[in-house]
């Protein structure tokens, strides 16, 4: 059945209305009809099986079915990527959505090619959420990860979220394996991380004081291997790891 998505300040199980663009995709694009089910999801876990009562000219009533909750991942995966140049950024979000990351940090790195000014910030992080919807309908996530607007790498840190482990995808000679990492985060706790931030570089990765930065406050080089992977082919990679061996329990 065809997912839609209802935002949870809009969510009303016992009054289903679907409104703007989502009505308008159901209705004349998949010219959907009286009688037609479909699921609608809310992005914090919340699942409805409808069936469409009238299609209407503007909104679309709907009829509760059934009503499920999904729970979510055993472990936050957020993924801080330095914005890289083209339609990239695009790809790494509706990717991270697919494998499993919670979060989705935009960073302005001082190598990254893209300029984004104040007021291009907010289009941006619209159009990255934007994404991040539709590859949720696709692959059946019923909870959304929030794309945040982007900011330098110096303002992340200065919110001070906490995360059971930090770690940033490194070309240096002392980064290790991720395997190693976990090995002994386990071994010192007795159980694996709730939490985990991911920080994957531009082009050209990190400057050295980007790279000082992460470090000063508790990120851990991990190696990617021996061959130089192109960014979005390093954050798939690094988020496919973790979702192995961190939701897969």
């Amino acid at each position: 059945m065809h997912r839609f998505y209802i935002a949870p300040e809009n969510w009303s199980p016992d009054a289903l209305i679907l409104g703007g663009s989502e009505a308008h995709h159901a209705r004349d694009v998949l010219r959907m009809k009286r009688g037609d089910k479909l699921v609608l999801f809310n992005g914090l876990g919340r699942e409805i099986t409808a069936e469409i009562v009238d299609p209407g000219r503007g909104e679309i009533l709907l009829r509760k079915l059934h009503e499920a909750e999904t729970q979510p991942l055993r472990c936050r995966i957020t993924l801080g990527q330095a914005i890289p140049k083209g339609k990239n950024m695009d790809l790494i979000v509706q990717k991270a959505v697919e494998i499993g990351a919670s979060e989705i940090a935009p960073i302005l790195s001082d190598r990254t090619v893209v300029q984004v000014d104040l007021e291009s910030t907010g289009q941006k992080q619209a159009k990255w959420q934007q994404v991040a919807i539709e590859a949720a309908k696709q692959c059946g996530q019923n909870w959304l990860p929030q794309v945040r607007a982007p900011r330098k790498l110096s303002e992340f840190f200065s919110e001070n979220t906490k995360f059971d482990l930090q770690l940033i995808g490194s070309l240096q000679s002392d980064a290790q394996h991720l395997k190693k990492i976990l090995a002994d985060y386990s071994s010192e706790h007795r159980h694996l991380p709730a939490s985990v931030l991911m920080l994957v570089g531009p082009e050209g990765d990190f400057t050295p004081a980007e790279l000082a930065l992460a470090r000063s406050r508790g990120c851990r080089p991990i190696t990617l291997g021996p061959i130089v992977l192109r960014v979005e082919t390093a954050a798939i990679y690094c988020l496919s790891i973790l979702s192995y061996e961190l939701l897969m329990q």
